[in-house]
């Protein structure tokens, strides 16, 4: 017990975890109705070195109208190939799974691919950190019906556009 919690001091003192996230909380229109919709996604991660990190994203979104709510987690594998003061440039390889659902229709989607970013260094241990895009497949399959959509190649909508903040210790 005292070698595992000497290990355990040893890589505490030196680690390099991140913790942060995103939320989002939009208003919906339409046919006169009004909804309200929120998503919020935790992460936490840990840098290896300089370049290497891995995490996890985790969260949940829904609305406040009807019962359309989904689940997700998404790890992933980050190299930073850019390095400044200020500005980290990297990308993200990922796996994604969502659970929807939504009054009796339910579905899952996966997603394998890579998503570009940038980290805006505000001090030493506070980052604002944007993804934009996506390269690589999903799928979406309904439970209910049993089909599946899959999608390959690259998406730059707004859909795959994110903000959040880190707090690195």
């Amino acid at each position: 017990m005292t070698v595992i919690a000497a290990v355990l001091v040893a890589v505490s003192a030196d680690a390099q975890v991140y913790v942060g996230g995103s939320l989002g909380i939009a208003g919906n229109d339409y046919n006169d109705n009004t909804t309200t919709s929120y998503k919020f996604v935790p992460e936490v991660g840990y840098n290896f070195n300089r370049d290497w990190a891995a995490g996890v994203a985790f969260g949940w979104q829904g609305e406040t109208e009807g019962n359309a709510k989904s689940v997700e987690v998404n790890p992933y594998v980050r190299y930073t190939f850019l390095h400044s003061k200020y500005v980290n440039v990297f990308c993200d390889g990922s796996f994604g799974y969502t659970h929807q659902y939504d009054a009796g229709q339910d579905a899952d989607l996966f997603a394998v691919g890579l998503r570009p970013g940038v980290a805006v260094n505000l001090t030493k241990r506070l980052s604002f950190v944007t993804h934009a895009g996506f390269l690589g497949w999903n799928q979406t399959k309904n439970n209910n019906t049993n089909v599946k959509v899959s999608h390959y190649g690259l998406d730059l909508d707004g859909n795959n556009l994110t903000f959040g903040l880190y707090l690195n210790f």
